[in-house]
């Protein structure tokens, strides 16, 4: 049959951040226009900047801008779009938005609606791939099921058992039941939270694989009949479900399992007449690596598409847009081939040290590595404000080397040469589980990071990274001096020298630096340690530091209020604090300070001003990426209130303060 194309010369790409660059890049190759779409939130994003064009959706909700279907179809037909690239999360596997962009005769860089609505029902999903020969998980699963059918179920399915909800993902929903008694309480948990977050409350069970691990497998179909499959990923390094490390090929498979599962993943896409680029997830018993079943289907481009196409050669979105065209795939199965070996790291706004509570802020400072080897997927730019209406990942590593090892080595030296100033970062943790013993012989399951987690410490504020952000602050004061004697910070005085000194604190450090003399020849000491030599230089936005002879480069930035100061050891945001009175104090002895532990919104206010609570009780509840926080009082006393409901807050932001009650007193 011969193929039928399509004219696209104009591609409105329905997405934010990293991979709408991604997409405008592949595009801006092809030679086709590119159309963005953008909230107020994001009016100076840099995928909107990257774009030959782009068009305003409407507020920072999400609800009101990227998600309003009929507002992402007339900006379409409001810039000549014949087609539409959905990105990933957002509208990318909602069938309603496929069939409206058929109804509008815009191409949708996607499957038919009803192949996204087959498995977008992970029950309907396991009868469709069944009936094609591709093996799931033993367990319950049909509509309709109540609480005592899968009770009475789940001895012949065999404990433990995996209660999941029929719609939706992400692990929501999701309960690990290992014993007959705990599975009531389990349903019911399930069904609440799955109707809260899918407004559909179907359940089914699944028997749970011992030491699982998460490989996926890279399909391509075209609207011909024509099905591929690009080869598998291993994604077992993941938090809470949320993927954090991905590779290609997977340290596991052989290649008589390599064929076996790239074949159930091209039945599974037959099953619904799939055509574009998708992905086929299985679960794999790290016991029994020839045993494999299918989980789910996502109907869209994976965030860790990228590790394919860097050992295939594949440019993944050009093929959705040839597709979507109407092309026919110009290759064979026997054409695919994997070279090498490729490891993506996400790069998220998140603090690890903080059991990763989302972060925030204005970048106002970047560095992304570069050289062989190495690709970034970014949508971070100086200035870009990390908000929390949105998802956290902020950008993508990713390292190709010949063989395993040589892509972690590269992986891990790109991570040290990243740093987002002005963000707190997961980049830290990313190099943690990179350096693991089991994840450097490729022995993972989905429970490994899991059981990492309580070895990992954020590395303590360098000496170094207190000298420099001492440093910026010293040679500032020189700079703005210019010839006034008076002023230069030489620590010249009559009789003797005086330090520049500066109390910084980074984390959970506070230290005096003081610094002695020129930035030619100078002392210093922190706290009450030794002087050391030191020489100081500042080049644009980098800063020099040689201390007792040793030489390192640290790349520095200011936001206002931090010297943020990052080494490949890691990135610290270094704040000078005034010195208080001895009477200030002593006034405030005892008084506790609540501060927002991330960036987000002021959601309940539970307490009024004046109020007199009790140790423990929660006074103000903060929301950032639809994740909730309540903040308590650790100590009896009055409230003193410093938000309201509402408000937008900063990490580390002024909440409220409770000035305690003392012994004997009616009223603090």
């Amino acid at each position: 049959m011969d193929s039928v194309t399509k004219q696209i010369d104009t591609v409105l790409i329905a997405n934010r951040g990293e991979i709408a660059v991604r997409v405008a890049r592949t595009l801006r190759r092809m030679g086709i226009r590119s159309v963005a779409v953008y909230s107020d939130a994001d009016v100076n994003a840099r995928h909107v900047a990257e774009a030959d064009t782009a068009v305003r959706l409407g507020p920072a909700s999400a609800s009101e801008s990227y998600l309003s279907i009929s507002k992402v179809i007339e900006a379409a037909k409001s810039t000549g779009a014949q087609a539409i690239h959905p990105g990933y999360g957002f509208l990318s596997e909602n069938s309603e938005f496929a069939a409206a962009c058929a109804s509008a005769d815009i191409a949708f860089l996607g499957p038919p609606a009803s192949a996204i609505e087959v498995m977008g029902d992970k029950i309907t999903a396991k009868d469709a791939v069944s009936r094609f020969g591709v093996p799931v998980v033993p367990g319950i699963s049909r509509p309709g099921l109540t609480d005592a059918d899968l009770v009475a179920g789940a001895e012949e399915v065999g404990f433990p058992v995996l209660v999941k909800p029929s719609a939706g993902g992400g692990g929501k929903g999701m309960r690990l039941v290992e014993r007959t008694e705990d599975l009531p309480a389990a349903l019911a948990s399930a069904r609440r939270e799955a109707a809260s977050s899918f407004g559909d409350d179907t359940l089914f069970l699944e028997r749970f694989v011992l030491r699982p691990r998460h490989i996926e497998v890279q399909i391509l179909a075209d609207e011909h009949g024509n099905v591929i499959h690009l080869g598998e990923r291993e994604c077992s390094l993941q938090r809470r479900h949320q993927k954090v490390i991905e590779e290609a090929p997977s340290p596991l498979l052989d290649e008589a399992t390599r064929a076996r599962i790239g074949e159930a993943a091209c039945n599974t896409a037959r099953s619904v007449n799939y055509a574009g680029a998708g992905t086929v997830e299985f679960i794999v018993s790290a016991d029994s690596p020839d045993e494999f079943f299918f989980m789910e289907m996502n109907t869209r481009l994976q965030v860790e598409h990228p590790v394919t196409e860097l050992v295939t050669g594949f440019d993944l979105v050009e093929w959705q847009v040839r597709v979507a065209a109407g092309e026919q795939l110009a290759i064979t199965q026997d054409d695919v081939t994997m070279t090498g070996h490729a490891i993506e790291a996400r790069v998220y706004a998140e603090d690890p040290s903080r059991g990763f509570l989302p972060t925030g802020g204005s970048v106002v400072g970047l560095r992304e590595p570069s050289g062989p080897g190495i690709r970034v997927d970014s949508g971070l730019a100086v200035g870009t404000d990390v908000g929390s209406n949105y998802d956290p990942m902020l950008s993508k590593v990713i390292a190709h080397g010949p063989d395993r090892a040589t892509a972690l080595r590269t992986l891990d030296r790109a991570l040290s040469g990243t740093a987002v100033l002005g963000v707190v970062t997961n980049i830290e943790f990313a190099r943690f589980l990179l350096a693991d013993e089991d994840v450097r012989a490729g022995k993972l399951d989905t429970g490994l990071l899991d059981r990492r987690l309580e070895d990992f410490t954020a590395a303590p504020v360098s000496d170094q990274a207190l000298i420099a952000a001492a440093a910026v602050l010293w040679l500032s004061s020189w700079a703005s001096a210019h010839d006034d004697i008076w002023s230069t910070p030489t620590g010249w005085r009559v009789g003797a020298t005086a330090p520049y000194t500066v109390r910084l604190t980074a984390g959970e450090r506070s230290e005096h630096v003081a610094i002695t003399g020129s930035p030619n020849s100078a002392t210093v000491e922190i706290g009450e340690g030794s002087p050391s030599t030191l020489s100081a230089q500042i080049d644009g936005d980098t800063v020099t530091v040689v201390v007792d002879g040793r030489r390192e480069a640290l790349r520095f930035a200011s936001d206002g209020g931090a010297t943020w100061v990052s080494s490949e050891h890691g990135t610290w945001s270094v704040r000078a604090v005034a010195e208080p009175s001895v009477r200030e104090v002593d006034a405030h002895s005892g008084i506790a300070e609540i501060n927002s532990p991330m960036p987000g919104s002021v959601i309940a206010v539970n307490a009024a001003a004046g109020d007199v609570v009790a140790a423990g009780t929660a006074i103000v509840v903060v929301e950032a990426m639809k994740m909730e926080h309540a903040l308590t009082t650790p100590v009896d006393g009055t409230v003193e209130l410093a938000v309201s409901v509402g408000d937008q807050v900063r990490v580390d932001q002024l909440l409220a303060r409770i000035v305690p009650t003392f012994e004997g007193e009616d009223q603090p």
